[in-house]
């Protein structure tokens, strides 16, 4: 059963959204006034590509994984929403379909605003209006990021790129070692070749080469980064 109160970590993670965080009081008030919670195991599925949205949603705990299955059924992930980021905006605004299926990744939490409720505070924050705005325009800026450095960057940048966003989202300092910090999302070298449109071989050569150049440690459970100068330089360059 759904539990209706968000966690004090939950609850952080929410506040603390680069985004969320920006909203006047009153907004946010009435944002969390009408969200519910859902608790959901790995694998979950939120919403499916095709679905009529009725939900606008924030992850407060876990990683959500948005993907899409191919005419020849293979899934291919895009992108993994982690605590304090609202999603599923696109098709409440627009009116249309949900675009792409959405997982929970792990044992997840996410806030959820019923679609009434959503327009409700349209109507009672023009606010909401602007904010909805910078929302938009901040995923196109980090869309056509993506595509640049998909088109300009070589593999082995792109994956420092994305080694060093996920210690900014899910690092967890090490306590044996202060300088390294474990990467607490847990990708299977699948999942993270996908997020940078390459081949699992190729993606594992460059980890093991980044690991013989001491920058990272593979572990069973996952990575853990132990030089993040070195992947700041490697993402710089082209």
């Amino acid at each position: 059963m759904d539990d209706p109160i968000l966690t004090i970590e939950e609850r952080e993670a929410i506040n603390a959204g680069r985004w969320f965080s920006s909203l006047s009081p009153s907004l946010r008030h009435d944002i969390l006034r009408c969200a519910f919670v859902k608790r959901l195991k790995d694998g979950d599925l939120i919403s499916a590509r095709g679905d009529s949205p009725e939900e606008w949603m924030a992850c407060a705990r876990g990683a959500v994984r948005v993907s899409s299955t191919s005419l020849s059924g293979k899934q291919i992930t895009f992108t993994y929403v982690e605590p304090g980021i609202w999603f599923g905006d696109v098709a409440i605004l627009d009116g249309d379909t949900r675009t792409h299926d959405v997982y929970a990744h792990g044992d997840t939490t996410i806030l959820c605003v019923a679609k009434a409720d959503f327009q409700k505070i349209l109507a009672a924050h023009v606010e909401f209006y602007d904010a909805m705005l910078r929302l938009q325009a901040r995923r196109i800026r980090q869309l056509f990021g993506l595509v640049e450095d998909l088109n300009t960057l070589p593999l082995r940048s792109r994956l420092a790129k994305q080694l060093l966003h996920l210690v900014r989202s899910y690092g967890v300092p090490s306590l044996n070692h202060g300088s390294e910090t474990r990467i607490g999302l847990h990708l299977a070298q699948e999942e993270l070749a996908q997020l940078l449109g390459a081949s699992r071989q190729r993606v594992n050569q460059e980890l093991k080469a980044m690991e013989r150049e001491e920058i990272l440690r593979i572990e069973p459970g996952g990575l853990v980064v132990r030089d993040r100068e070195s992947l700041l330089r490697i993402s710089a360059s082209e």
